[in-house]
């Protein structure tokens, strides 16, 4: 123990919250690639599984790790528009990246539709947020607007799919995460869209 730190201090130390996480501005690059590159990769991992084993789909924040690895750390929106309350472990010095809302723009079933097509139809769906939301250990951040990333072109969800898709929506990074508990806020209202979801993080 250092000889000038009471244990009166210590326990202070001890119930402190943790530090706020840094909200990334949107044209900063993570681990190499640009923002505008995570949201494809977002799309590709919440597509990515079957319909019962989706973390969008999840309720309660048990799948919140399915299909996680290096320094980004994806979370999940929601199908529903009710709230969805979920609690979520993660490691420490995680980066977190997920959409405040967001859409996709994909062809007709066997049908084709031109690349420039389907960024503007993902462009409208997107257009005049009614409001946009993020709150982190109760601070809400604003200028959210600024966050939305588009795809430039087209590209591919799934290897074995060769139907091309455009994504457009609000997405943010938190982090990198320190060891500690926060709760989470986020969500946004589209004309056709909405969702709203909580986190209680565990960071370890």
């Amino acid at each position: 123990m250092h000889p000038t730190l009471t244990f009166a201090a210590m326990l202070l130390l001890a119930a402190a919250p943790p530090a706020m996480a840094q909200l990334v501005p949107p044209a900063k690059a993570i681990a190499g690639a640009t923002q505008e590159e995570w949201s494809k990769r977002w799309w590709r991992w919440a597509l990515s599984f079957e319909d019962e084993d989706s973390p969008v789909a999840d309720t309660d924040g048990r799948l919140c790790a399915s299909g996680q690895s290096g320094p980004v750390w994806f979370l999940a929106g929601s199908y529903d528009t009710r709230r969805t309350v979920r609690s979520c472990r993660i490691p420490s010095g995680k980066t977190l990246f997920f959409p405040l809302v967001n859409s996709l723009a994909f062809p007709p079933d066997d049908e084709r539709e031109a690349c420039a097509s389907l960024m503007l139809r993902a462009e409208s769906m997107t257009e005049a947020p009614a409001g946009l939301v993020l709150e982190l250990n109760g601070r809400r951040f604003d200028g959210l607007e600024a966050h939305r990333q588009a795809t430039r072109g087209c590209f591919l969800v799934a290897p074995d799919d060769d139907a091309p898709a455009a994504s457009n929506g609000y997405y943010v990074a938190l982090g990198p995460l320190k060891r500690g508990r926060y709760t989470l806020n986020f969500g946004g209202i589209l004309p056709g869209l909405s969702q709203a979801v909580t986190y209680t993080l565990d960071v370890r």
